[in-house]
């Protein structure tokens, strides 16, 4: 499963990002996640747990915000969203696009806790 390999590499940076705030757990994780970054956001959800037991991101939140895939046309110089196995201009059909965002596989945020957590 490339989503399980995909969340250990996630898992690392969020546990250097936890060490170097002096956190003792990851709360929450947001994620953006395009249609052409090569994840499937359900799949990561699945693995995400499974990944970061033992972690400090042991039973963190984790959300995924997806975005479309956007294109720049030149031709019209018009920003459009376009289809991830069809990346012409919407509004004037070219095929010369430059793509402008859905291969993005980013972490957005990390909510930390820095204080120990108390036990009931």
């Amino acid at each position: 499963m490339h989503e399980f390999s995909l969340c250990r590499a996630l898992l690392g940076q969020l546990e250097r990002l936890a060490r170097d705030q002096g956190a003792a757990q990851v709360i929450r994780v947001t994620l953006r996640v395009g249609p052409l970054s090569g994840a499937e956001p359900k799949l990561l959800r699945d693995a995400f747990p499974l990944a970061s037991e033992g972690s400090l991101a042991e039973g963190a939140e984790l959300v995924i915000e997806t975005v479309p895939v956007l294109v720049y046309c030149p031709a019209c110089q018009t920003d459009s969203e376009a289809s991830p196995n069809d990346l012409r201009c919407r509004r004037c059909g070219a095929a010369d696009t430059q793509l402008r965002g859905g291969d993005e596989l980013l972490l957005v945020s990390a909510d930390l806790r820095t204080e120990p957590a108390i036990q009931t």
